[in-house]
C-alpha cells in the first residue's frame, strides 16, 4: 500500500520549468472551498491549467520557501461528495425525504448510492425506517432524473466539476442543464451560486468557445470588478482601471470594453455612477444601508421617564457594585433618549459593562419589548455573553443564514420581531452583512452599535463603522477612561499609547515583554516562551500565538506545525491522521474556517479534536473527526476537512472579537509590509493579561509609525447624506 500523500486540485501558474530535465515548480490550487494555493515541485511536464487532477507525492519543508509538495504521480480526478448527494436526495425530486433521512441513506449506501439503488432497488431495505411510500418516492425520483442527470454528471465531471457544483447546476436548470451550458456556459457565473468565472471558462474553452466570445468578456468583467473590490475591501472600482485588467484576465489584447460594460450594466450585474463601477451586491448594500439610516426608525419607542431611568441606574450600580463614570452614564442616557447610538472606544474602556447595563435597564423600563444582542463571529458573541450574562448570537444565526444558498431566512418579507438591537464588535461587520441585517430590521425601534474604530476593518467589502461615524447621522459616544487596573493593565496602557501615537515613550515591563531576535530565531523563541508558560501552569486554551501572514519562517503554517509538537506531542494513546501537509492529532487545538450554522459553529470558533475514527471502524468506511467546541461536538468527514485547521497560531484577522490570557505576537522582517499600526493594535488588544512580542524592535517601531493605510473606497457616507437631504 502506498505511503504517499494524495491531493486534488488545479494548476494555476508555472513558476519554473526546465525543458532539459523536466523539473517544474508551479502553484497548485487545492480542490476545496478554501481553495488554498500551495507550491508543487517535481519532474513533470506542466499539465493543462484548471484541469482537476490527483497528485501523489509527499510534503517537504524547504528551509527558505516553506512547505512544498513533491509530485511523484499525476492522474485526472473525478470527485464524489457526501454533502451534494444529501442535498440531491432532499431536493424537490424526492418530496418528504428531507436532509435527515437523506443522511441516513448515505450512511448506509455511501458515495455510490445512486448507482447502487439503480442496480438493485432492494438495497433500500438496508436503510432504517424505510417504508413503501419512501421507496416509491426514491425510485420515481431517480427514474425521473437519471437520464438527464447521468448525462449532466458525466459531462461536467469530465470537465473537472465536483458533485457539489453539479447538484447546484441541477437545482437551477434541471433537465435543461446541458442545453443551457452548451449554448452559453457563462450563464453559470451569474445564475448558479458558487460557480465562478474560472470554472465556466474551463467548460467554455473545452466546448470550443472563442476567447473573444461576448459572453466570456462580460462574465470576466463582472468577476474582475468583484475580485478587485474584495482585494481592497472597496465598494467600487474606477472605470479607468478596468480595460487593461480585463484584457489580462481574458488573455486577449483586443476587447470591446465599452460594449461589455454596457451589457453588464443593462443586466444590472454592475452599476456605474460617474467613473465608479460597483458590483450590484455592493451598490445595493450601500443603498439599503443609506435608506434605512435616513428613515430609521419607522416607529419609535415611548420615551422613558428621566427620573425612573436615574432611579433604575442607581439601583443597578448598587446591586452590581459598579460606579459608572460620566462618559458611560452619558452613553446610557443617550441610548434611551436616541433612536440609534454609536459607542466606540479602545480596550478596557467599559464597552462590555455598558452593554450589560443597557440590556438590564431596557428590560426593566420596557418589560413588554424584545431586545437582542449580536456580534459578527461566534467567538465575539460567546465572549459578550460570558462577560455580560446576556444572551448573544451571531448575526448570521440571528438572520437564519442558509449556507448552501447564501440567503437569509429573516429578511424584508420575514422581519425580525425585535424592538431593540445591540451589535457588538461592529468594526468587523461588512456592508453586505449589515445591509441584510437592516433589511430584516424594519420593526426595530432602537439600535446601538458598539465597536473600536481603530481596529482592522471587515475582511469583506466596506468600512461601515468609519462611514457611519463620518456621516454624523447618529450620535457618537467615545469612551476614554481605562477601567482595567489589574491584570492586563500594561497591555491596555500600551494599546492606548498606540491609539494616541505615543509610541516613543513605550516601556516593555509588567504584563508586556519584548524578546528581540532575528526572524529565523523566532520559531525557537516562541517554543521556549510556550514551554515556560506551560510549566507555570497555563493551559493550551490560555496561550494564543498570532501572526500576520501564513507563509514564511515565522508564518502561521510553520508555527502551527512547530507548536503542535510543543502543545500536543505524539503519544501512543493519541490517534492521528495526515490531511495534506497538516497532521491532525487527537487533542489538537482546532480553528473553524467557515460558518456552519446547522451545527451552531462559526468562522473563528476554536475547539479541541476529541476523537479520530478510522475508516475501517466506520460503517461507510469514512474517516471522521469529532471536534469539541465547548461541549458542542461536531463531526467532520473528509469532504469538509477544508473547514478546519490548527489553531495554535492564527491570523490577527481571525482573532478579532476574541480575548486570550496570553498573546504571543511575532514581529518579523518578512512580514514588515503587513505590519501596520491598525493590525498591530488589533493584535495586542486580543491580550487579556499578558502580551509577549518577539522579533525586531526596529520592525515593530516601523509598523507603529506606518499609519498610511490605504482608505477603502466607499460611498456610503455620501449616500447617507444624499438620502437625508431628499
Amino acid at each position: 500500500m502506498s505511503t504517499m500523500d494524495r491531493i486534488t486540485g488545479k494548476l494555476t501558474a508555472v513558476i519554473y520549468h526546465n525543458e532539459g530535465n523536466g523539473f517544474s515548480v508551479a502553484r497548485f490550487q487545492l480542490y476545496d472551498l478554501e481553495e488554498k494555493q500551495i507550491i508543487i515541485t517535481g519532474y513533470f511536464k506542466p499539465f493543462e491549467s484548471d484541469q482537476l487532477v490527483h497528485l501523489e507525492g509527499s510534503y517537504v519543508e524547504h528551509p527558505r520557501y516553506g512547505m512544498q509538495f513533491q509530485v511523484e504521480r499525476i492522474e485526472r480526478a473525478i470527485p464524489d461528495e457526501e454533502e451534494s448527494l444529501i442535498r440531491f436526495f432532499s431536493g424537490p425530486l424526492f418530496p418528504g425525504i428531507g436532509k435527515k433521512y437523506a443522511k441516513a441513506m448515505f450512511d448506509v449506501l455511501g458515495c455510490q448510492m445512486i448507482e447502487r439503488i439503480r442496480k438493485d432497488p432492494l438495497v433500500l431495505d438496508q436503510i432504517p425506517k424505510m417504508n413503501e411510500k419512501r421507496r416509491t418516492v426514491i425510485l420515481e425520483g431517480i427514474r425521473a432524473s437519471e437520464d438527464e442527470l447521468e448525462k449532466t454528471v458525466s459531462f461536467l465531471q469530465t470537465h473537472g466539476l465536483g458533485m457539489r457544483n453539479i447538484m447546484r447546476i441541477d437545482r437551477v436548470y434541471g433537465s435543461d442543464a446541458l442545453a443551457i451550458i452548451t449554448q452559453d456556459p457563462y450563464r453559470l457565473v451569474r445564475e448558479v451560486d458558487g460557480i465562478g468565472f474560472a470554472t465556466a471558462d474551463k467548460l467554455a474553452m473545452s466546448l470550443g468557445f472563442e476567447p473573444d466570445f461576448p459572453g466570456r468578456i462580460e462574465a470576466a468583467l463582472v468577476s474582475l470588478v468583484m475580485e478587485m473590490c474584495m482585494i481592497g475591501g472597496d465598494s467600487y472600482v474606477e472605470v479607468e482601471e478596468l480595460p487593461l485588467a480585463l484584457q489580462k484576465k481574458c488573455g486577449i489584447s483586443s476587447i470591446d470594453f465599452a460594449e461589455a460594460l454596457f451589457q453588464c450594466l443593462l443586466r444590472r450585474e454592475l452599476v456605474q455612477e460617474e467613473n465608479r463601477v460597483y458590483p450590484i451586491s455592493q451598490y445595493l448594500s450601500e443603498e439599503n444601508i443609506a435608506q434605512f439610516c435616513a428613515c430609521f426608525p419607522q416607529e419609535r419607542l415611548p420615551k422613558c421617564e428621566q427620573t425612573e431611568l436615574y432611579h433604575q441606574l442607581d439601583e443597578l450600580q448598587h446591586s452590581i457594585q459598579i460606579q459608572y463614570d460620566p462618559r458611560q452614564i452619558e452613553a446610557i442616557e443617550r441610548f434611551f433618549h436616541e433612536d440609534c447610538l454609536i459607542c466606540t472606544g479602545g480596550p478596557g474602556t467599559g464597552k462590555t459593562t455598558l452593554v450589560k447595563a443597557m440590556v438590564t435597564l431596557f428590560r426593566q423600563l420596557y418589560p413588554t419589548s424584545q431586545i437582542a444582542c449580536c456580534a459578527p463571529t461566534g467567538r465575539a458573541a460567546k465572549r459578550l455573553a460570558e462577560l455580560t450574562g446576556v444572551e448573544c448570537s451571531t448575526i448570521h444565526s440571528l438572520l437564519r443564514w442558509d449556507l448552501e444558498t447564501n440567503t437569509f431566512g429573516k429578511n424584508e418579507k420575514e422581519p425580525l420581531s425585535l424592538d431593540c438591537l445591540i451589535i457588538d464588535e461592529f468594526s468587523m461587520v461588512d456592508a453586505w452583512l449589515f445591509a441584510n441585517l437592516l433589511l430584516a430590521g424594519s420593526q426595530i425601534k432602537k439600535l446601538c452599535i458598539i465597536g473600536d474604530e481603530d481596529q482592522l476593518p471587515s475582511v469583506a467589502c466596506g468600512s461601515v463603522l468609519r462611514d457611519l461615524i463620518a456621516s454624523k447621522i447618529f450620535p457618537v459616544v467615545r469612551l476614554e477612561t481605562i477601567f482595567r487596573q489589574k491584570e492586563g493593565s500594561d497591555v491596555i496602557r500600551l494599546a492606548h499609547q498606540i491609539r494616541h501615537d505615543e509610541v516613543e515613550q513605550m516601556e516593555y515591563c509588567g504584563d508586556v515583554a519584548f524578546f528581540e531576535c532575528d526572524q529565523y530565531a523566532v520559531k525557537n523563541g516562541i517554543i521556549q516562551i510556550v514551554r515556560s508558560a506551560l510549566q507555570k501552569g497555563y493551559s493550551l486554551e490560555e496561550i494564543q500565538v498570532l501572526a500576520a501572514k501564513y507563509n514564511g519562517v515565522a508564518g502561521i503554517d510553520r508555527l502551527n506545525a512547530t507548536l503542535q509538537e510543543c502543545f500536543n506531542p505524539p503519544a501512543q494513546e493519541k490517534r492521528e491522521w495526515k490531511v495534506g501537509y497538516r497532521l491532525f492529532r487527537e487533542q489538537d487545538k482546532i480553528l473553524q474556517l467557515k460558518n456552519q450554522v446547522e451545527d451552531n459553529i462559526y468562522n473563528g470558533d476554536i475547539g479541541i479534536l476529541s476523537e479520530i475514527i478510522y475508516p475501517n471502524e466506520d460503517i461507510n468506511h469514512q474517516l471522521r473527526f469529532v471536534i469539541d467546541f465547548d461541549g458542542n461536538f461536531v463531526e467532520y468527514t473528509q469532504e469538509n476537512f477544508h473547514r478546519i485547521t490548527h489553531a495554535y497560531c492564527i491570523s490577527v484577522h481571525k482573532s478579532q472579537g476574541s480575548e486570550y490570557p496570553i498573546v504571543i505576537l511575532p514581529v518579523v522582517r518578512e512580514a514588515a509590509f503587513m505590519l501596520k499600526k491598525r493590525l498591530l493594535y488589533t493584535g495586542i488588544t486580543r491580550a487579556k493579561k499578558s502580551l509577549i512580542l518577539i522579533g525586531e524592535k526596529a520592525i515593530w517601531q516601523q509598523g507603529l509609525h506606518n499609519t498610511h493605510e490605504r482608505l477603502r473606497r466607499t460611498t456610503l457616507q455620501e449616500r447617507i447624506q444624499k438620502e437625508l437631504h431628499r
